[in-house]
């Protein structure tokens, strides 16, 4: 039985951290190994990793200072002894069958990552929506057969990898970082033999009440297009950007244009930061309306899509004000 490394960075999170650590530590699957990384808490949970792991030998704590979410990842890699490694958010909690299923489906088709389902869920635990990828299930993908493996999503949770993906590549998150996913997941793709997508809904993601941007933390996320040229010079360098355009494209148009776009002007309609995504994406990809992935936005996205493009930033807001 090959043993799993579950790393769990923990940044004031002691409201959350006991449910999530009895979440891996009952898994049905047993040879475990737990690292919580507590990077420089500033609550009690860097005293509660210590009395959480009195409770069973499979948990270890290190304690840092603080690093952001990729930097404690990145600490969780270098001390993984697993063959395979599952990153967990410390406010979110696993399915008991995750970790066993996962390592089923990689088994019979010789992956080297495993992508469950995920439930989004509020704070009373009340299912919000349930996201699976848009990828045949339980069957061994290459990237290079299935580019469409470049349009799942970039979270890097709940997942379980190969640890030698990051140790043979020496690919890790950059610390401090937004969309620190961003920046990784997508750069796994082409180094994994295979990636199976499998039906588990595996983690309970949560969706914290009051998480909408503000102001004070509104222009850090001009650091999408930070990520996204790191991700496209990382394919540049390897002589696959122009493979796999059409997917990199989708990407930026998504996430460094759609997602981000609608984020920034929920908060604020007048910031600067909208007009630089639309021209960060005209710059880069001036044929994106034409992209062969448009129709996967769906209808109401497609929607905001042409909202956008005609600046109507309150017809916007006033979509989101209906939906509550």
């Amino acid at each position: 039985m090959p043993c799993v490394s579950v790393v769990v960075p923990v940044y004031n999170v002691e409201d959350y951290l006991e449910k999530c650590l009895r979440s891996i530590l009952t898994q049905t699957y047993s040879d475990l190994e737990v690292l919580l990384i507590d990077d420089g808490s500033t609550d009690r949970s860097g005293g509660l990793c210590e009395e959480l792991a009195q409770t069973d030998p499979r948990v270890r704590v290190i304690h840092q200072e603080n690093q952001g979410l990729g930097g404690a990842r990145n600490t969780g890699i270098e001390a993984a002894q697993g063959e395979w490694i599952l990153f967990l958010d410390s406010d979110d909690w696993l399915e008991a069958d995750l970790i066993a299923d996962s390592l089923e489906a990689a088994e019979r088709a010789g992956a080297d990552m495993v992508v469950p389902a995920f439930r989004t869920v509020d704070e009373t635990g009340r299912e919000l929506a349930v996201m699976r990828e848009d990828l045949p299930e339980n069957t061994g993908l290459a990237l290079a057969q299935h580019p469409q493996l470049l349009l799942m999503s970039p979270c890097a949770w709940g997942r379980l990898y190969r640890t030698r993906l990051f140790r043979d590549s020496g690919l890790r998150y950059p610390p401090r970082a937004w969309y620190e996913d961003l920046r990784t997941t997508f750069k796994l793709l082409p180094l994994a033999e295979r990636v199976v997508a499998i039906p588990t809904v595996g983690v309970n993601y949560l969706q914290r009440a009051g998480s909408i941007m503000n102001s004070r933390n509104l222009a850090r996320n001009v650091e999408i297009l930070e990520a996204l040229e790191d991700l496209l010079d990382w394919y540049q360098k390897r002589g696959l950007l122009d493979q796999y355009r059409p997917e990199l494209e989708y990407l930026a148009l998504f996430h460094g244009y759609l997602t981000a776009s609608v984020r920034v002007l929920r908060a604020d309609p007048q910031s600067p930061l909208l007009e630089e995504f639309a021209g960060w994406l005209r710059q880069r990809f001036p044929d994106y309306r034409s992209s062969k992935y448009l129709p996967r936005l769906g209808r109401k996205r497609r929607l905001l899509f042409r909202l956008l493009e005609h600046r109507q930033y309150r017809a916007i807001r006033l979509l989101f004000r209906l939906k509550g």
